[in-house]
């Protein structure tokens, strides 16, 4: 069923998915794809972009065989249904039979690699995990260095399991590696530590030994809120509602029986990557190509893109907005990109103008879709089939509940918000979370609708009448720098513990590039002097996520407050966007230019601009960004 319309999406549902014979957990979801194309390529990985045909191949036979003895591995190592393990890792393999056979032996705790050791242990402390999987020691790779300070920040940690890279590298590099692991593991001799090749290799492939019965309301995975910065909530996620939202999204895309292949380049760690370009692939037998353990990042992925989806007849991959304009500076060329049916977009809103650019110079059909961690991952999505909006996040997948509202300011609910009428975007359905793992983190952010639980996301948005949602604003304050979301504490926190600094306030400044970067507004205290340089390099160092440090430091005499003292940051990010729009009119040469920021009870906040000199060339500029704007 390939929905062209939300009447689709309703007629679909005529049907209970209770009805649909969903397996009940992730394991046996897989286990029944396994079972009925036990030949069929299930995974590809290639470790170098120069040389993406040279790539390890995994059967589905061959695929759930190695989560199994992921699961059993565990299993020996003492993790029952309620025990954690946690995983920090880059994209491989191992990383899915971490996944996959964690969930099906205990709950598995994704933690993005890149945060500082503190950070990752205060994560691990926090979900009281008792195994950790993460890189061997690895020359020219950081992460067991920035871990092993912190190993005893990490109380209930009882296990450690080493991943090599030994197995995709020539025998010397190899044979390398894994002295390096073995010196290490000799200098770790007060700590279990174990290689998770070596522990698989020694269980079965063919049960699970703990003969585990799974219910669609065990635990599967904590997957943090925020995605790659600071200490986010933690969201306790079902078997049972991922495997409702890789069924509701793969029923989005439905290719008629096809055998797909997607290209993976995002982070296993963020909620997307496991979920679209994981077990919804597996659900149907379709095929996944994991391109480098830095995925996009890795060094030639973007510059050899066309050439990869050539070689192995990728029909669709998914991105961030940055990706698609990184893109665009490698032409495809005379690559055969029949195969390519559209590409995906979500986790910050795609200018216009990029999506109509893309699309016109690629001739790739782009859908632009919406979803968080505590709805799983997808909930919406531009039909494929149907009318495509730029700009519009799409309509609602099958069996998930969204709905606008207008809540009060205690965050209940008052009403449901008319069509086009802005308000706080609810979700329900099968797909939504348990809740946070620290409870005090659910107050207030379930209300109560005729009897049933939603989940208020703290975004804006409003709905047309077709049944199309847009966003209009965020309540979250989170700064989205190329789909990555940033906490404003993580900026704002160490800023003011500098002995200069009295408030700090962090927001995104609108970026034609990366969607947002962060800019930090900073009032001194009385008789202290700073200059922003100098609290910029302060910062730098300071600020442990590098992708958090800010772009920009503005000194100001005091902050814009509310009528009960706190800071008023949307005055802050109004006044940026008027700072980006005056900065393009001076780069086209621009001088006689009035801008005003107004807000708009059905658009959100809105950029009225007058100019009586190169309109048109101010509004191609100007397209590159998200920010609504109107001329007068």
């Amino acid at each position: 069923m390939a929905f062209r319309s939300l009447l689709d999406v309703q007629q679909a549902e005529a049907v209970p998915l209770e009805a649909r014979g969903l397996a009940a957990s992730t394991y046996e979801t897989i286990q029944r794809t396994a079972h009925a194309h036990p030949d069929s390529p299930a995974l590809s990985f290639f470790l170098d972009a120069a040389h993406y045909t040279r790539a390890h191949h995994w059967t589905y036979a061959q695929f759930f065989a190695d989560i199994t003895r992921a699961a059993n591995a565990f299993h020996v190592l003492g993790v029952g249904p309620d025990d954690v393990i946690a995983y920090v890792l880059p994209n491989l393999p191992e990383t899915h039979f971490t996944i996959w056979g964690g969930e099906a032996a205990g709950i598995v705790l994704a933690v993005n690699p890149m945060l500082d050791g503190a950070q990752i242990a205060a994560l691990i402390d926090t979900a009281r995990a008792t195994v950790l999987v993460t890189l061997a020691p690895t020359p020219g790779v950081d992460i067991w260095p920035r871990l092993v300070a912190h190993l005893t920040q990490m109380p209930t940690l009882q296990q450690i399991v080493w991943v090599n890279l030994a197995p995709y590298v020539s025998k010397i590099k190899g044979l390398a590696l894994r002295l390096a692991a073995t010196r290490e593991k000799i200098r770790l001799r007060n700590w279990p530590v174990h290689d998770l090749r070596h522990l698989m290799r020694a269980q079965s492939a063919d049960r699970l030994e703990s003969a585990r019965a799974f219910t669609r309301d065990d635990t599967a995975s904590y997957f943090c809120t925020g995605g790659t910065t600071g200490l986010p909530k933690i969201a306790v996620r079902t078997h049972g509602a991922e495997v409702a939202d890789a069924w509701s999204t793969m029923a989005q895309f439905e290719f008629d029986g096809t055998t797909v292949t997607n290209f993976c380049g995002l982070p296993l760690f963020h909620a997307n990557a496991p979920m679209v370009t994981g077990l919804m692939m597996w659900m149907q037998g379709h095929h996944v190509i994991l391109g480098t353990p830095q995925g996009y990042r890795g060094a030639g992925v973007l510059a050899n893109f066309w050439a990869i989806v050539e070689h192995y007849r990728v029909n669709f991959f998914g991105g961030v907005p940055t990706v698609y304009a990184a893109l665009l500076q490698y032409p495809t060329g005379s690559h055969d990109l029949s195969s390519l049916a559209f590409g995906l977009c979500g986790a910050a809103p795609m200018p216009a103008e990029l999506f109509r650019e893309f699309e016109r110079r690629t001739q790739i059909r782009i859908l632009e879709g919406y979803g968080m961690t505590e709805s799983t991952c997808v909930s919406t999505c531009n039909p494929p089939d149907g009318e495509r909006l730029p700009g519009s996040i799409g309509i609602r997948l099958c069996y998930q509940g969204l709905r606008v509202a207008i809540l009060d300011d205690a965050g209940r609910y008052l009403r449901d918000a008319q069509a086009d009428e802005a308000g706080v975007i609810l979700i329900s359905g099968p797909t939504l979370f348990k809740g946070y793992l620290e409870t005090h983190h659910n107050e207030g952010v379930f209300p109560t609708i005729d009897g049933h639980r939603w989940f208020n996301t703290g975004d804006l948005g409003r709905q047309d009448a077709r049944g199309y949602f847009w966003l209009t604003g965020r309540k979250k304050e989170l700064i989205i720098r190329s789909g990555h979301n940033i906490e404003p504490k993580l900026i704002e926190e160490p800023l003011q513990s500098h002995p200069a600094v009295a408030l700090a306030a962090a927001v995104g400044a609108p970026d034609a590039h990366a969607g947002e970067v962060p800019v930090a507004y900073v009032q001194l205290r009385a008789g202290r002097e700073a200059t922003a340089d100098e609290l910029l390099s302060f910062a730098a160092q300071s600020i442990a996520e590098r992708a958090a440090v800010p772009k920009r430091i503005e000194i100001v005499d005091s902050l814009p407050l509310t009528a009960v003292g706190k800071i008023y940051k949307p005055a802050l990010v109004q006044r940026e966007i008027k700072r980006a729009i005056v900065a393009e009119a001076h780069a086209a040469g621009i001088e006689d230019i009035a801008v005003e920021m107004v807000v708009d009870g059905r658009r959100g906040v809105v950029a009225r601009i007058r100019t009586g000199t190169k309109q048109q060339t101010l509004t191609q500029r100007l397209s590159r960004y998200t920010f609504q704007i109107d001329w007068t």
